[in-house]
């Protein structure tokens, strides 16, 4: 018997020029605004991915678990209701859930093609190859891209089941998710589905303790995206100065992550030819992650053009994986 092999391509759609102006414009916009803010992409490069895949397994950060366990729990169903022959992930990092629809589709006898996005491409390539190991005969495309601005450039070839997993949406604030998500529906033709993966509102107490660690690696994925900086655009910013902040804001029903300086500062953007002021206690907001109730996702969805297959919650209700088809 012949097992065909796999086949890896990579199509990056950022190359350098790209990711340089899209930083210098972040920075720029971002250190002139009031409240300051970054956004939270920049936070991934080989060592903040690195400490985001160390924060997935601390005992405070619940969301990979009780996804996982959904996935485990229904990935068959999923593959069944979608009858997908190509999988493509936003976002994949690493790739580890992933592996669990790979399997449940292979299973169904539908698997033909996986196609996983993300800014890394470093990650990306080494997830792209080891799954291509995994699964003989799988065709995987892999794609370096932003997917707030690229998604109109991804494959559209098979029968596609789009996944955006690990609670990501709720980085996006509304009007920015509202524009993604019919985005993503403009992608998809008919059959596709789109598999959204979101974290519930829950308990203050374990929310704020999931992005503010006992061990302080949330903390240092933070302050990493000022080394990010420091490194790209020649900044001398002191990360330790800044100290790590995380609440949860009841109104919008989101996790902030913010960076406060310890003392008064002036740091030199060389890179940008500025200097940004910094007061002792002043905070730049470096990320928004929303927390959802299950029928506000329901509405947010239909509102894009989706109908709902599937919605599935963890036993413990605290997150949710929903299977939409356009």
């Amino acid at each position: 018997m012949t097992v065909s092999q796999s086949t890896v391509h990579v199509l990056n759609h950022l190359d350098r020029d790209y990711l340089r102006q899209a930083l210098e414009r972040d920075v720029r916009t971002g250190l002139t605004a009031s409240p300051k803010w970054l956004p939270p992409k920049w936070f991934y490069d080989a060592a903040g991915s690195e400490l985001f895949s160390r924060i997935t397994r601390l005992p405070e950060y619940y969301p990979t678990r009780r996804e996982l366990a959904i996935l485990r729990a229904r990935a068959t169903d999923l593959a069944a209701a979608s009858r997908a022959d190509t999988l493509v992930e936003l976002g994949s990092g690493t790739s580890e859930k992933t592996e669990l629809l790979l399997e449940a589709l292979a299973s169904a006898g539908t698997l033909r093609a996986y196609t996983p996005v993300d800014v890394d491409a470093v990650t990306l390539e080494a997830a792209a190859r080891r799954l291509a190991g995994r699964f003989p005969g799988l065709d995987v495309r892999a794609v370096c891209a932003d997917f707030e601005r690229h998604l109109g450039l991804l494959p559209r070839t098979g029968r596609r089941m789009v996944a955006f997993l690990g609670g990501t949406i709720g980085n996006l604030e509304p009007a920015a998710r509202r524009v993604f998500m019919k985005e993503v529906r403009a992608t998809l033709r008919r059959g596709d589905t789109f598999l959204l993966g979101a974290d519930l509102v829950k308990d203050t107490g374990r929310l704020v303790a999931a992005y503010d660690d006992s061990a302080g690696v949330t903390a240092a994925f933070n302050r990493n995206v000022l080394k990010v900086v420091n490194r790209e655009l020649r900044a001398d910013f002191e990360p330790e100065a800044f100290e790590h902040v995380a609440l949860y804001d009841e109104r919008h029903e989101w996790i902030e992550m913010r960076l406060r300086a310890t003392r008064d500062m002036r740091v030199r953007i060389e890179g940008l030819g500025m200097t940004v002021s910094f007061a002792e206690g002043e905070e730049t907001r470096t990320e928004i992650s929303a927390k959802f109730r299950v029928e506000g996702l329901r509405r947010e969805l239909a509102a894009a053009g989706f109908r709902i297959r599937r919605a599935y919650t963890d036993p413990d209700g605290d997150f949710a994986l929903i299977l939409a088809e356009a």
